[in-house]
């Protein structure tokens, strides 16, 4: 198997990036695993994961899916926990980061790009936000999206020590918001309905229920308005977009406060 755990990091569980663990070579004498690699398992993970959920996913339903029995899969990877954090690690692939070279860049914009793109790869990958509280976040492609962000936030003027914090709020509002639109959408899913469809449905039992608009004015008004402003995706990224730029004007403001104490 690959690796063997050798050179592992100690600690409750060790990250497969600090195991020291190299790519092994292809198996040899095996031709149902013949032209299977890592890269194509963590490209079948991410797939069956995309598809299935992560309740769903097993090591077995992989090697179904790429035609191969269990064992072959072993060879490349030791264990499903080391695989989940190499898929993990693909996805921020798929996160494009700032220029760093572009000295003339507004790191305003810079921030927003890259927290438009983070969203964007949890909205497309759902079990994303399940993992990266699980793991470590210590693969080439997170380290690389982590130093470009620290980059950006540097930037913006804030003190070295208040980076991580400025970087928290943002980064933990795109991924609360994240989380909420995914639950959303797995509710929908589960419903056997659109997400449109499924709004409509709450708001039909809510402008049935008068004593609710009455005990809650302030909430019925503001959720009457939300029905109006188009799709639920359009209203979500309104939203979205609204709160970002609040985020980001907080960490200005928060600058300017430091400075002028």
């Amino acid at each position: 198997m690959a690796g063997g755990g050798k050179g592992a990091a100690s600690g409750p569980r060790a990250s497969v990036w600090l195991a020291g663990k190299p790519d092994p070579a292809p198996r040899r004498g095996d031709d149902q695993g013949a032209g299977l690699d890592r890269r194509r398992i963590v490209a079948a993970t991410i797939r069956l994961l995309d598809a299935d959920g992560l309740e769903k996913f097993s090591m077995r339903r992989l090697a179904a899916e790429l035609g191969v029995t269990a064992m072959s899969v072993y060879w490349y990877v030791d264990n499903k926990d080391d695989l989940l954090e190499y898929a993990l690690d693909e996805t921020w692939a798929e996160v494009t980061l700032p220029d760093l070279s572009d000295d003339g860049a507004d790191w305003r914009d810079q921030l927003r790009s890259v927290a438009e793109a983070y969203r964007s790869c949890l909205a497309a990958h759902p079990w994303v936000s399940h993992l990266v509280g699980r793991y470590l976040n210590l693969g080439p492609r997170s380290m690389a999206f982590s130093n470009a962000t620290i980059a950006v936030m540097s930037r913006s003027g804030i003190p070295r020590e208040r980076v991580t914090g400025a970087l928290a709020a943002l980064f933990q509002f795109v991924y609360g918001f994240c989380t909420i639109e995914g639950l959303y959408k797995e509710r929908c899913r589960a419903a056997g309905t659109t997400e449109d469809e499924y709004f409509q449905d709450v708001m039909n039992v809510v402008s049935a229920t008068p004593e609710w608009a009455e005990s809650y004015q302030e909430a019925a008004e503001v959720t009457e308005t939300w029905g109006k402003a188009g799709s639920v995706a359009e209203m979500r990224q309104r939203d979205f977009a609204y709160a970002l730029d609040t985020v980001i004007a907080g960490i200005e403001v928060m600058r300017d406060r430091g400075s002028d104490a």
